[in-house]
């Protein structure tokens, strides 16, 4: 079992969520993240819907969280990454932040 792994994320926040200046709902902000996992599971790119829709600084990276180990993040979206193959898109994944869209690079 890694103890790293490479993941991007898509997050949508909502007002409420932590660190968050977001004023949509939260039922809002899980119509959002299901219809950016509609897109992807079409074919879209990762990346590019990152850029697009995230409310993390990352968005500017395309999503990019890079390299990091376990206790780094929050156990939700660990267990979620940790959990992925390469190259693999998890379901929607729910955190304090927000709802989280993740792609495990390496």
């Amino acid at each position: 079992m890694s103890d790293q792994v490479e993941a991007s994320h898509i997050l949508i926040m909502h007002a409420g969520s932590e660190r968050s200046s977001a004023t949509r709902t939260q039922e809002e902000a899980l119509t959002l993240i299901g219809e950016i996992k509609t897109e992807l599971d079409g074919g879209g790119d990762f990346a590019a819907l990152a850029k697009t829709h995230s409310d993390c600084p990352s968005s500017n990276d395309g999503g990019s969280l890079g390299s990091f180990g376990r206790g780094a993040m929050v156990p939700e979206f660990e267990a979620a990454a940790f959990s992925l193959e390469t190259g693999a898109n998890s379901d929607v994944v729910e955190t304090a932040f927000g709802y989280h869209l993740i792609q495990r690079t390496g």
